[in-house]
């Protein structure tokens, strides 16, 4: 079984990185981060990047003179590291088209809603679990899905339920959904170093 090379990019404070972290140190993960990457230089990803003698990188747009120049410095940073898969764990920054090309099926990312409803630009955090709600739906969930070059779009990999109850609050909704997140995240990933994904037309398949 491959051991896969993980960069995990992300803006605030890291659970689902935990989540991951965790899981490799208990066994459960074939895999291990070679660097986590925030565009906030304050993010709490990075905090427990470091903890865990993780290389944490602060890497921000604001750095660089044009979108050109950060797309070069990310894309060292992951040829450098090896990178079998980037990991976008409450990354608030679209990537750009070239990044996406340059690592086409490899680019995965999670969200606290059942795609393709209550995705798109804007939909992050509790804005997601507010359109939940407002939508009076019963169910909502978790689904991992392969990054492409519109928010929230490519191939989903795998979803999980969670069910609303009546008097949930966005609040609310966001504990009961996380742990699932937690759960998910690394299963996936799991299954990538076990080879049991394929993907096919857009398609993404589970092999047995």
């Amino acid at each position: 079984m491959k051991r896969l090379n993980l960069v995990v990019l992300a803006s605030g404070g890291g659970t689902n990185l935990q989540a991951i972290i965790d899981n490799i140190e208990a066994g459960k993960l074939s895999a291990r981060i070679r660097a986590v990457i925030s565009n906030n230089s304050k993010s709490g990803a990075l905090e427990r990047a470091r903890k865990h003698n993780i290389p944490a990188i602060h890497l921000s747009h604001k750095q660089f003179a044009t979108p050109e120049d950060f797309d070069q410095k990310l894309l060292s940073i992951l040829k450098e590291k090896e990178t079998d898969m980037v990991v976008l764990a409450g990354y608030m920054k679209m990537l750009s088209p070239r990044v996406i090309r340059e690592y086409k099926n490899k680019i995965i990312n999670i969200h606290p809603a059942l795609l393709p409803s209550f995705g798109g630009k804007g939909m992050y955090g509790l804005h997601v679990h507010e359109a939940v709600i407002g939508a009076g739906v019963k169910v909502t969930g978790v689904t991992v899905h392969i990054v492409d070059e519109v928010y929230d779009h490519g191939p989903i990999l795998y979803q999980k339920c969670v069910p609303v109850s009546s008097d949930d609050t966005p609040e609310s909704l966001q504990k009961k959904v996380l742990p699932h997140e937690h759960e998910v995240y690394s299963k996936v990933i799991q299954l990538f170093a076990e080879g049991k994904i394929e993907i096919k037309d857009n398609r993404a398949f589970i092999k047995e």
